[in-house]
């Protein structure tokens, strides 16, 4: 298997699981409230997660929302560290299927900066990813006519 093609594998994983725990923030968004700091609206920030969880990982199977739709997740995935760190800070917080262990708390958290990586591996090299090049080039064009002024 060429890199292309694990990088295109590797997108639907993300992609479906973006989509799959996006829909989550809606089914069940009491146990995502729980551990989002009490600084921030819990249940307005458990939908709004949610939504740019299924339009980010929508937008990385679209060829030319892709390269957008990963700048946004890795927006998404800096606004979210908050609530893993409240949580890991919290270990009384208990949640409906995550194990319930202060340690593994500690440890999701090294996996954000994992999530970022991932996600802007899909900004890089446009015109390796089916459409996205037509992105990058209107924005050439765009900084082009710029710098002519």
């Amino acid at each position: 298997m060429n890199p292309l093609k694990h990088k295109e594998l590797l997108r639907g994983i993300l992609a479906s699981t973006l989509i799959i725990v996006g829909i989550t923030h809606f089914l069940a968004p009491q146990e995502y409230a729980k551990i989002v700091p009490p600084i921030f609206p819990a249940f307005t920030s458990v939908y709004i997660s949610g939504v740019f969880e299924i339009l980010g990982g929508i937008g990385l199977c679209i060829p030319y929302l892709s390269v957008v739709a990963a700048w946004g997740l890795i927006s998404l995935f800096i606004a979210v560290f908050p609530a893993n760190i409240y949580l890991a800070l919290h270990s009384d917080i208990t949640l409906n299927n995550i194990p319930h262990s202060p340690l593994f708390y500690w440890l999701r958290l090294p996996f954000q900066p994992v999530l970022i990586a991932w996600a802007y591996w899909y900004t890089r090299n446009p015109q390796d990813q089916r459409g996205a090049e037509a992105i990058a080039n209107q924005w050439n064009k765009i900084d082009r006519l710029v710098e002519k002024k």
